[in-house]
């Protein structure tokens, strides 16, 4: 049986070992991610970029479109197909919406 002081050597060592090839693979890791951010970071921009230009047109056509309604007496509702109709409004809105969001895949 190896002495009490080779065996604690031979732990040490191979929890160096252990460490150092988990550092060896977090630095591959590492270097990948670094290699890959620029063109992370361009696209990030570029896609926050259109984000911005596609809020600003939609705030642009909401606003016209609501300073239309702000200028035309609303219409109270009738009844119930006119709930209906509102509703089936709305409705059709968010699908649309979803879908451009959704964007070509």
């Amino acid at each position: 049986m190896p002495a009490p002081q080779t065996v604690i050597q031979a732990a040490v060592s191979r929890l160096a070992a252990r460490a150092g090839s988990s550092l060896l693979d977090a630095a591959a890791g590492a270097a990948v991610l670094l290699q890959d951010a620029p063109e992370r970071l361009r696209q990030e921009w570029r896609l926050f970029r259109e984000e911005v230009e596609q809020e600003a047109e939609r705030l642009e056509h909401g606003e016209a479109a609501g300073s239309r309604a702000h200028h035309a007496a609303p219409s109270p509702p009738s009844g119930p197909a006119d709930l209906q109709a509102q509703i089936d409004a709305l409705r059709a809105r968010v699908a649309s919406i979803s879908r451009q969001l959704d964007g070509p895949r």
